[in-house]
């Protein structure tokens, strides 16, 4: 970035008010043709609701929007997009049952022919071919989309918005499903864009990547613009103080007391996914154990069969050294064996359900007398919960889709804190989530140890599995490619096994 370069997009003084709500407080903020800024704040902060105001989803109650020196007391969604504003949404807004050319193009398909102008295939894959080369993709324009991972559509959302030709591109949250590979690449493709002169506005909890790209860092906190940061400045430090106002302390917290004995033993598993690869592992009492590796090493297919999501081919699982068959979710939770699914969107809460419904659900017997379910019981259950976990909600009534994400993550954890967890399994615990409701989390789990509970822990984020675990194990193509005890913790050795390699 030139240090003459004008603003491409200035906001000025703006603010949004709802009844009883100030979202925004006077919010300025500016992006330079060519410039990186980063714009981060706790879930809560605002982030949203300015990004909605700048594509022209919500109008400010207050301010101005100048684009190209052109001031706007408004701002449509047209408006939006014919200036060249593009976003990359945290949540995919894809069509499963079209092929990725057709999701890069939706509505704007090359066509030919007479009157009937039908959809010119090869037009398509002319177009898209370049784009997913650009993000080193490793699928192509006719691949259908129900075929690619979570990662396969965060590369597809982003490579719709490069479609656009977009001046400046926002994304909220692009890496949150990324491998290392896949992350490097992305950062490269900014730094890539920016050299072409494109804007860009990258909204991220992991505070290392928005370090690693951007020129200039703006901290929202309770709608209010907190500070920036530039150059040598930018450090994950300086950036949560300003969030939280505070400085967090460190990830790990010893356990109160050593680990106890083995509550949760499987034993040569052998899962659909990696049929000739078995798995083995000990998890004891008292104690976090992490689970590292890269996406797609199996991690999320191990805790799916021993949950009784899926079967697997082969191998035993005991429960305090007794045997126990799973074949279905409802054996597991009998055995006090629980799942906090990576996607608790999908995988773990009804949206539409409240706080009330989505806690109770697992457990309902134990609300009812004979075949009524008491409303009373369940809703004392949820205020309780709600209260102990620091759930920021109206009441135990409110819509769990409407909260935040470290919120509904939340949720997902109180439905099996009532019902006396043996072993509790957390898939990407803090995906999505700030890092204020992060430290919550972490002080739950280690809670949940301290007081007997066997922590298993999958995590891609590598500070995360460093930071928390009592040990590791890593995997590899599906099984286990080290232990690791807290004394070996480091990038270099989970990286070394994650890759297949041995330690020294």
């Amino acid at each position: 970035m030139s240090e003459d370069a004008a603003p491409f997009l200035e906001l000025n003084g703006i603010s949004k008010t709802y009844p009883g709500v100030v979202a925004l407080d006077g919010v300025s903020l500016s992006v330079c043709r060519g410039e990186i800024v980063g714009l981060i704040g706790e879930n809560g902060a605002g982030k949203s609701t300015l990004m909605k105001v700048l594509g022209g989803v919500v109008e400010p109650t207050a301010g101005t929007i100048r684009v190209d020196g052109r001031d706007r007391a408004a701002f449509s969604v047209n408006d939006a997009i014919t200036s060249g504003i593009a976003f990359v949404h945290q949540e995919l807004n894809l069509f499963d049952n079209l092929d990725v050319g057709a999701n890069v193009l939706i509505g704007r398909e090359p066509l030919y022919g007479g009157p009937l102008r039908l959809i010119d295939r090869k037009a398509i894959k002319r177009k898209v071919q370049p784009l997913l080369d650009r993000l080193g993709a490793d699928f192509t324009p006719d691949t259908p989309v129900a075929e690619l991972s979570l990662a396969q559509q965060q590369l597809l959302e982003i490579a719709k918005a490069l479609s656009l030709d977009a001046r400046l591109v926002i994304m909220d949250e692009p890496t949150s499903s990324l491998t290392l590979t896949e992350t490097e690449r992305l950062l490269t493709v900014l730094h890539e864009l920016r050299r072409d002169g494109v804007s860009i506005i990258f909204i991220s909890h992991r505070l290392n990547e928005v370090k690693a790209c951007a020129d200039r860092v703006v901290v929202l906190r309770d709608g209010r613009v907190v500070g920036a940061l530039d150059g040598e400045r930018i450090k994950p430090e300086a950036m949560i103080r300003l969030m939280i106002g505070r400085d967090l302390k460190s990830l790990y917290i010893p356990p109160k007391t050593a680990p106890g004995a083995p509550v949760l033993e499987i034993e040569d598993f052998r899962t659909s996914a990696f049929p000739d690869h078995p798995v083995s592992l000990t998890l004891r009492r008292g104690e976090i154990l992490g689970l590292a590796g890269l996406i797609g090493a199996g991690r999320t297919e191990l805790a799916c069969a021993a949950f009784g999501i899926d079967r697997p081919l082969s191998g035993t699982l005991r429960i305090d050294g007794k045997a126990a068959a799973i074949a279905e979710p409802r054996d597991a939770i009998a055995r006090g064996l629980y799942l906090v699914p990576e996607d608790r969107k999908r995988a773990g809460l009804h949206l539409e359900f409240s706080l009330t419904e989505n806690i109770s659900l697992p457990d309902l017997k134990s609300y009812a007398t004979g075949s009524l379910i008491s409303p009373i019981a369940e809703a004392g259950n949820a205020e309780a919960q709600r209260q102990r976990l620091n759930i920021k909600a109206y009441d135990v009534a409110t819509e769990a889709g409407t909260l935040s994400g470290g919120n509904q993550q939340k949720i997902v954890l109180a439905k099996w804190l009532s019902m006396k967890p043996r072993v509790i399994i957390f898939d990407e615990p803090t995906r999505g989530i700030d890092v204020g409701a992060k430290s919550e989390i972490y002080a739950l789990m280690r809670a949940l140890a301290d007081a007997g509970v066997a922590v298993l822990m999958i995590s891609s984020d590598m500070e995360e599995v460093i930071g928390v675990s009592d040990r590791m194990a890593v995997m590899h193509e599906g099984t286990i490619s080290g232990f690791l005890e807290r004394d070996r913790f480091s990038e270099h050795n989970v990286l070394q096994l994650a890759v297949g390699k041995t330690l020294n």
